[in-house]
């Protein structure tokens, strides 16, 4: 069954979420179970232990990446414009976003001068440091908070978190919820869930994927 962006239902949203690791390992791509770990536990732990000015390296923005394109779709150009940035750039440009947080669009800015780093790359950035206010862009949450996953404009980004801060503060005030990016690793697991299963054919039988 699908979520529907509008359900107000904790439980039904709680249990989507608790489903995020056992999607990830569904996957079968290699790596992907350590690259989540160390995006989701490793990386915050070190962003944090650099406060009050924290950054990113070269390295930790190419394990973010590798991240993000197993989770989604794989573009090896990507990985490969990001690899090979300076550190000294990397570390200027991400300490300049942080630094801007909470203002999210400035913080989106400041990361988008990186060769290879988009508003969607970006926006995982933000969300390894200050999860409650920058989600990650995923296509799968985009389909299913905005109804479409084409646009990684600024502004579809902005639109896209201040929904699901919306729906996070919704939730919250009806139960025990998170913030925002738990908002999106429920939809994601939710959306990766439903195209993993057969579809049916006219004449009832299942069909894979």
């Amino acid at each position: 069954m699908a979520l529907d962006f509008k359900c107000s239902d904790v439980g039904a949203w709680k249990e989507a979420l608790s489903s995020y690791d056992s999607r990830i390992e569904s996957l079968n791509k290699p790596d992907l179970v350590s690259l989540d770990h160390f995006y989701r536990l490793d990386l915050p732990s070190l962003l944090h232990g650099r406060d009050p000015n924290p950054y990113l390296t070269t390295s930790e923005l190419s394990q973010l990446m590798k991240w993000k394109l197993s989770r989604g779709k794989w573009r090896p150009r990507l990985l490969g414009f990001v690899s090979s940035l300076e550190d000294s750039v990397v570390k200027s440009a991400s300490e300049k976003a942080f630094k801007s947080l909470p203002d999210i669009s400035k913080a989106v800015k400041e990361l988008t001068v990186l060769k290879g780093v988009g508003p969607a790359t970006a926006s995982a950035v933000l969300a390894a440091y200050a999860p409650d206010i920058a989600p990650f862009m995923s296509d799968e949450a985009m389909e299913v908070a905005l109804g479409s996953s084409k646009d990684y404009s600024l502004k579809q980004y902005l639109l896209f978190a201040t929904k699901l801060q919306e729906k996070a503060k919704e939730l919250k005030s009806k139960g025990e919820w998170g913030g925002a990016s738990d908002i999106e690793r429920a939809l994601w697991s939710c959306t990766v869930r439903i195209k993993s299963q057969p579809e049916k054919t006219s004449s009832g039988k299942k069909r894979k994927r």
